[in-house]
Order: structure tokens, then sequence, then C-alpha cells
């Protein structure tokens, strides 16, 4: 957030608490519908009353949409049906579903009740999808025109149907089934004379999607192809709406934030609340999961630990190298796992590329560990008899640095390994790479390094 919208911010808050609605009303005329959806979040429940008597359902509406679930059924309700029903009306297609669907049945009720026949039709088709579809992210408001219009007749449908305007970026042809033919600029129809057919301006449609596919799928056609809408179609390729470039944007950021959060080990439904505004139990409820989990795994490493205390007890020296060569490793598979995570949500990796994967992260696992082991073995050999380390009778330095190189190089590779085919493999399972790779990693890493570390170190050096 910029300075001046901070400050811009601020003074609209004092206006609040000072229930100066003429003020309010100045400051927020030119706030961004999302500016002011971060206002009516930071201020107290009072406020927020105050805020939405002054703004007005019309004004509100712009902002409904921005705000988090919890706050929405809330907030629709301190308004009376009328105003609820101009709030609910002047909504976009696919915000005001995402709203009904984030909303308790007896409340979606009575809100459908309030649209007209054709707007409660609309939203109750979009409502039969799941919310993380194509079908439950896209817009109804289409603007389409029959194959056998003449321009004219084109030109005519286009102007009485006005809600359409909003994505005349594309204009889609269907024909008497109401199935997608084609596509048509606006410019073709401006430029051609009234009597020219439809039919003979189409353009082929490269790219279209099922209603029952994932949003994400969606948003990274658009996103691939540079669109600016996408048509959504049923089974039978009949038109149904579309999704827009912006609701590529929203998709892909709601993905990327649940993604990061599940690799952090962050259970639950993603929250549209920001950080400061969740609640400390939310916090809690979302992290405890996966430490719970892992605190419990991490006592193998202690096991490990006791089971080769004696080797330790000999060559106390090697405690020195056992956090990096175990750190090293868990560094190189999660690096490992983030690019195989992000490969497959691009669509770049497929199942059966899983050997291809397996033989390239190897062979970059040997160079890493290569580049490591002979650097940090370098490093074994020489610094510690500088600083005055001692090691027992019969074995030496040489042996100690070449110790340390091996299990670095075994423990990086092996890890980068472990890192991308973890990913694959949950996918295999149907779990999600971004909920088990990291913390899974972390661990298993963890056990695998400190086992060959001590299983090097008694071949090697015979304790």
């Amino acid at each position: 957030m910029s300075e001046e919208l901070a400050k811009i911010l601020e003074r609209a808050e004092k206006a609040i608490v000072n229930r100066k609605g003429s003020e309010v009303l100045q400051i927020c005329e030119d706030l961004h519908y999302a500016d002011l959806a971060e206002l009516f979040e930071d201020i107290d429940q009072p406020g927020r009353a105050f805020l939405t008597e002054t703004l007005g359902a019309e004004k509100f509406s712009e902002i409904l949409a921005e705000l988090p679930d919890t706050l929405v059924e809330k907030t629709l309700d301190s308004f009376e049906p009328e105003e609820q029903r101009e709030i609910l009306d002047s909504l976009p297609d696919d915000d005001r579903v995402d709203i009904l669907q984030d909303v308790s049945d007896s409340k979606r009720r009575d809100f459908l009740e309030l649209l007209d026949e054709v707007k409660q039709e609309d939203t109750r088709t979009l409502l039969r999808y799941d919310e993380e579809t194509a079908g439950g992210r896209m817009t109804t408001h289409i603007g389409k025109i029959g194959q056998h219009m003449t321009v004219k007749d084109a030109i005519e449908h286009l102007r009485g149907d006005q809600e359409s305007t909003m994505t005349l970026a594309r204009i889609f042809v269907i024909n008497d089934e109401g199935k997608l033919v084609g596509k048509i600029r606006l410019r073709d129809l401006a430029f051609n004379a009234w009597n020219v057919s439809v039919e003979s301006l189409v353009q082929d449609v490269d790219h279209s999607i099922l209603a029952t596919a994932d949003q994400e799928d969606a948003a990274q056609m658009i996103s691939r192809y540079d669109m600016l809408i996408l048509p959504v179609v049923d089974e039978s390729n009949r038109l149904l709406g579309v999704i827009t470039a912006d609701d590529a944007f929203e998709i892909l950021e709601e993905e990327s934030t649940e993604d990061i959060e599940k690799g952090a080990g962050i259970s639950g439904d993603q929250s549209e609340e920001t950080y400061l505004n969740t609640s400390i139990t939310s916090h809690f409820k979302r992290r405890c999961g996966w430490l719970v989990i892992l605190a419990f795994l991490a006592i193998l490493s202690g096991f490990v630990m006791m089971r080769f205390e004696q080797t330790l007890t000999e060559i106390y020296l090697l405690s020195l190298f056992l956090p990096m060569v175990v750190a090293a490793g868990g560094n190189t598979g999660g690096q490992a796992s983030t690019m195989v995570i992000r490969a497959m949500a691009l669509g770049e990796l497929d199942p059966e590329d899983t050997l291809k994967v397996a033989w390239k992260e190897l062979r970059l696992g040997l160079l890493l560990g290569a580049l490591l082991a002979s650097l940090i073995g370098f490093f074994a050999v020489f610094a510690p008899p500088a600083l005055q380390f001692t090691l027992p009778s019969g074995v030496n330095f040489t042996q100690f640095g070449g110790t340390v190189a091996i299990a670095l190089g075994a423990q990086v590779a092996t890890s980068t390994l472990i890192g991308a085919l973890l990913p694959i493999g949950a996918r295999a399972v149907r779990i999600d790479p971004a909920v088990i790779a990291a913390p899974a990693i972390t661990t298993i890493v963890d056990v695998s390094g400190m086992v060959i570390y001590f299983t090097v170190a008694r071949s090697i050096l015979g304790v």
C-alpha cells in the first residue's frame, strides 16, 4: 500500500469515527472498491454499520464481493430486503454466485427470492457447479449471436441485451441448439454491410473448456494463450458462459496462496481475511495439525542419534558437520520439490514423465553433490587441525574430510531425487503435492542424512 493511500484510508477512518457522512462520501468517491473493502475490514462493527448506511446499497455492491466470507452474510443482513435486492441485482453473475455459495442455505433461498426470474434462473444454473470449477466461476453475461443472423440482426440483438456488453471483447456465435459455432469481432460487425450474414464472418474458436473442469485449468489456459475471454461449454458443446482474464488472475492468486500455505503445513480452507483480521483461534487450528505430526516424526531422528551414539562419542568432531549435511539435503530436496510442483501446476509434467524427472534430478543432484562435497571436504581436511581439533589415533584428517565429502555428496543426490519424486508420488495417490511435500521432505532427509553420514563414518573411519 502506498503512503498516499494509507493517509487517505486513515482520513476515512477518522471521518467514520466522528460520523461525518458527507466527508466519508467525498473521500470514498475516488477510492477503488478493493480499497473500500480494506477500509471496511479495518473498522469496528459500529463503523461498518455507519459506512454501509452512508454509502448506500448501490455503491456498497461494488465492495461486497471483495469482503471475506465471514463478513458477507452479516453485512447483507444489515440492509432492508429492497436494498438487498438492489445489491444482489447489480452484481455480476459470478460474484453473486460466490457470495451465495458462502451463506447459509436458508439465507441463500431468501436472497434468491429477491431476484427477478431471469437472474434467479441464471444464478441457480451457476450454483449447480462446484465453486472451484469453471462453471462455478463463469459469468452467463455473454455477447452471443445466432449464426443465421445478418449483421443488422446481430447488432440489434446486442443492443437489446445490454448486460452482454460486459464481454463484447469477443462475441460468440451459436447455432439454433445453442452450440458454440465460432467467434466474431465487433469490428467485423461494425465494418460490414447490414445484409451480410454472420455465418460468412465466423472464425473458429481455438479454445474452450468444460463447465466441470477445474477452475485452475481455465485460468492456466487463459494465461498460456493470452486470452481475454474463455468460453465455457457443456458436454454437448452448448455455450454456457465465459471466464474473463480478471477471473483468471483471481483464480491464480487464490491457488498460489493455497499452495504456499499447504507447503508450509498450514491446513484448512484458504482465508480471505487479512492476516491481522484473522483470529488467533483460526491461525491455531490451521497450523497445529502438521506441527503435531512433524513433532512425532522428528523422534525418528532421535532414534538414529541413539543408534550411532558410540560413533559420535569416539569422534566428537563428526557432530560439527552433521547439521550441515542434514541441512544441505533439506535445501536441495526443497528446491527439487518446488520446481516439480511448479511444473505440475503449470501442466508441464504428466505421469509418464516420472522417469525423465528422476533421471534429470539424479544427474543434477550428483552435480550439486560433487560441488558441495569438494568444497566442504576440502574445508574438513584443513580447517579442523588449524583450529586445533583432534582425532583419535589411527584416524587422520584426510580420512575425515573424505567421510564428510562422500556423505554430503550422497545426501545431496538422494535428497534431490526424493524431493523430485515425492510430489509425483503424492499426486499418484491423490494427495495434494503441496500439502505433503515440504513437511515430508524435511523429515525424510533429516533421517536419511543421519543414516548416510554415520554409515559412511563407520565404513571409512572404522568406528
